[in-house]
């Protein structure tokens, strides 16, 4: 738990705080922010194997798929990979069913440029202030280092995105219609999803100077076809044992979980092939081991917190 806090911070009392003063929240757990904020390496219980995995993906500049149950740390691997390397903030792409290719490389405001043109009478804004690069062509815009992008739960996807994603992932070149019907000479100069300025050629193609470290993830929801495959470095993370449940609580809890009976009873669900996931071992744990709660919170908690994912 988070210093003096106490736990009961909502009291069912109607009344605002006598002070007028705001009431205090605890601070986000560690295991919640994946990127380190105190400047600190933070806790990250790596699968066995799966560092000569990432390895093999970075020596080939192929992209990493990495398929496992939700809270196992696909996500937060990206982010490693990012801050570990130095290569700047990660590029986020979170796939749903209705992406599309164009989401990830770039979005063209054709209605806001419009209006501005009314706005002005008629006058002609410069068409790069309305062009954005999505999380994948921020990336094959860089020209000073390669990018982290995590393209997250790719299995959620429509069934034509992997396919549609080949030629830009095999060639790292693609093309952004609006600027290339521009006749121009001067380069584009367009917003990335970092926020950051890119100039883009007068063609309006972007070709990619550094291919970019890929991290795919699903969470098995769906199969993909054998050329979308064969382009990926495959890994995928098994439920944790009671061993490996151990450490992760270790690592993010720093108290030894040996023989805990909620860690007992966690891996034998797991075994049992219920849908739980690892957070919500550390969400009861973080709080019933943080301060006396008394039996009645306590059972409700590890009644509500681990209960199965795929119920009501």
């Amino acid at each position: 738990m988070s210093g003096d806090v106490p736990w009961r911070i909502f009291t069912n009392s109607g009344r605002p705080p006598a002070d007028g003063r705001p009431v205090e929240l605890p601070e986000v757990p560690r295991w919640r922010t994946p990127k380190p904020v105190d400047g600190e390496p933070w806790e990250f219980v790596l699968p066995k194997g799966l560092d000569h995995v990432v390895n093999a993906a970075l020596h080939l500049r192929r992209p990493l798929l990495l398929t496992g149950p939700a809270g196992s740390g696909k996500s937060t691997l990206a982010w490693r990979l990012a801050e570990e390397l130095g290569l700047g903030p990660l590029l986020k792409w979170h796939i749903t069913s209705k992406s599309v290719r164009d989401d990830g490389l770039f979005q063209y405001d054709a209605l806001g440029r419009l209006h501005e043109s009314q706005r002005q009478g008629g006058g002609d804004p410069k068409i790069g202030d309305y062009v954005t690069l999505g999380p994948l062509g921020t990336a094959l815009a860089s020209q000073d280092r390669p990018r982290v992008v995590l393209i997250d739960e790719i299995d959620k996807s429509d069934l034509d995105l992997p396919g549609d994603l080949l030629d830009v992932l095999e060639n790292g070149e693609f093309t952004i219609p609006p600027l290339a019907r521009v006749r121009s000479v001067e380069p584009f100069r367009v917003v990335g999803s970092d926020q950051k300025p890119y100039d883009i050629p007068a063609s309006g193609v972007v070709r990619r100077k550094h291919f970019p470290v890929i991290v795919f993830t699903s969470n098995q929801e769906r199969t993909f076809a054998p050329p979308f495959l064969r382009r990926c470095v495959r890994f995928t993370i098994d439920n944790p044992d009671r061993a490996t449940l151990v450490d992760i609580v270790k690592a993010h809890l720093g108290a030894d979980a040996t023989g805990d009976a909620a860690v007992e009873s966690f891996a034998r669900r797991l075994e049992s092939g219920e849908t739980i996931a690892v957070n919500q071992l550390l969400d009861l744990l973080h709080l019933v081991t943080g301060q006396e709660l008394g039996p009645a919170a306590e059972k409700v908690l590890r009644d509500n917190l681990t209960s199965d994912l795929t119920g009501p």
